[in-house]
């Protein structure tokens, strides 16, 4: 297996033109990061007419190699962009896929140039302007509504990942005992989440909301919608990184959008806003909706996946509260 590293630029530079992702004379000029990515391996090259992303998957998370991970993930996110490439409403929103090496879990993809996350919202001094709003929500309506099936089947079940996934929403957050001291987050933050370990009712719906995450579903999902996945280019928003798609509720990629503007503290008409320009939103399940809102954004908060959040002790102690509300009632 070709394994891609940025320090063996020679035998990369060989790999991308046996790929014929490189044209006959097409050199490169440079290598580099083009985020600090969790999940993969992600390097932009650079030739001196174009630039292009190439990513690889591996048995393990990227910036967490102690979590094992489904090694040819990658390449369930390339069938992804396959099949969304002939909606051009949605495609127009991503980047488009050049490649995809079955063999070695790598995929080339488009470009869209330097550019930031979103994750700078968790600084809690920015809000969303109308316009990103208005590219947020037509995103999700396309995605859900262009690829919804009339029969529930197999395509893109992306069962390892969800079963990842499951676990670091689900469950682990949520265990008295998980090795992970919130304290070395945050000082005092272990004592304020332990009553909601303790939970016994809290965590039979949490339970339950996992069962529904497992499930399938006739809606194709980004499945990690959040600010990390969003990029500021000059031409909009940008989605990236569907590694977690799947087909199920819509409910679940509607919730995460949600969960992260109440933790970023945007204000009440942005979430009006989603709410009345969502397709259909009458016609979700508002108990499984508020249940996945209110498990982001606790699992944000006392699991591992934890955000660079400049939030007090006290914040984030009335937004767990408003969170398991949402869970219970």
């Amino acid at each position: 297996m070709f394994i891609l590293n940025a320090n063996e630029p020679e035998e990369l530079a060989a790999y991308l033109h046996q790929q014929k992702w490189l044209e006959h004379g097409e050199t490169v000029v440079s290598l580099s990061k083009p985020g600090d990515g969790n999940m993969n391996c992600v390097l932009r090259i650079e030739t001196a007419s174009r630039s292009f992303i190439i990513k690889q998957s591996r048995g393990y998370v990227e910036k967490y190699p102690q979590v094992l991970a489904p090694a040819n993930r990658v390449l369930t996110e390339g069938a992804f962009y396959e099949k969304i490439a002939t909606v051009p409403d949605v495609q127009d929103i991503m980047p488009k896929i050049l490649g995809v090496d079955a063999v070695n879990n790598m995929i080339a993809l488009e470009d869209l140039g330097k550019s930031n996350d979103y994750t700078v919202l968790y600084n809690l001094s920015q809000k969303i302007k109308e316009q990103e709003l208005q590219q947020l929500v037509s995103y999700l309506n396309g995605l859900h509504q262009s690829f919804q099936k009339t029969v529930v089947d197999d395509e893109l079940a992306n069962t390892e990942m969800r079963t990842l996934n499951y676990e670091h929403i689900f469950e682990y957050p949520f265990r008295e005992e998980n090795g992970f001291d919130l304290d070395q987050v945050q000082q005092g933050l272990q004592e304020i989440a332990m009553p909601y370990k303790k939970d016994s009712d809290l965590k039979y719906k949490i339970e339950r909301l996992g069962s529904l995450y497992l499930s399938k579903g006739k809606y194709l999902l980004h499945g990690d919608y959040y600010p990390g996945s969003w990029l500021k280019t000059d031409n909009g928003i940008k989605v990236i990184d569907p590694e977690f798609c799947f087909y199920g509720l819509r409910e679940f990629d509607l919730g995460v959008l949600l969960a992260h503007f109440y933790i970023t503290q945007q204000e009440e008409s942005a979430i009006a806003f989603i709410k009345e320009n969502y397709q259909s939103f009458e016609d979700l399940n508002s108990t499984i909706l508020n249940g996945f809102i209110g498990t982001e954004i606790m699992r944000r908060l006392i699991g591992l996946a934890q955000l660079p959040l400049k939030m007090d002790l006290k914040t984030k102690a009335d937004l767990l509260a408003f969170a398991k509300d949402l869970i219970v009632k």
